[in-house]
């Protein structure tokens, strides 16, 4: 049973933006869990995005500090990471995740061109 399903990734040109969206299960609720968005290209290291907590505490990773806003719709049990400004280094597979439950989803491709 698949546990977070992300979406929202694709191809955009420098400048651009895209909003990711991440669903939920009944094992993964984001009203509960403290839910964060990593990203990982080839060649590089993952990298933290951003994380949101139960109480709506909100971490960005340096990188993307100030381009990008994590916020949840918990009745739709919904996490979501709108990117704008994005530049060909913002190219990765961007993964949804709770950080309480240790459980990643299988990802989402984002393409930037310059």
């Amino acid at each position: 049973q698949v546990q977070l399903v992300e979406s929202g990734g694709g191809s955009v040109q420098a400048g651009g933006s895209l909003r990711l969206s991440c669903v939920g299960s009944t094992i993964i609720t984001v009203t509960t869990d403290t839910m964060a968005w990593h990203r990982w290209a080839p060649g590089k290291q993952r990298e933290f995005i951003a994380s949101i907590t139960s109480s709506g505490s909100t971490v960005y990773g340096n990188s993307v500090e100030g381009r990008v806003t994590i916020s949840r719709d918990n009745a739709k049990n919904t996490v979501y990471l709108q990117m704008n400004s994005l530049t060909p280094e913002d190219t990765a597979t961007y993964y949804c995740g709770s950080v309480t439950k240790t459980w990643w989803g299988q990802g989402t491709q984002v393409t930037v061109s310059s």
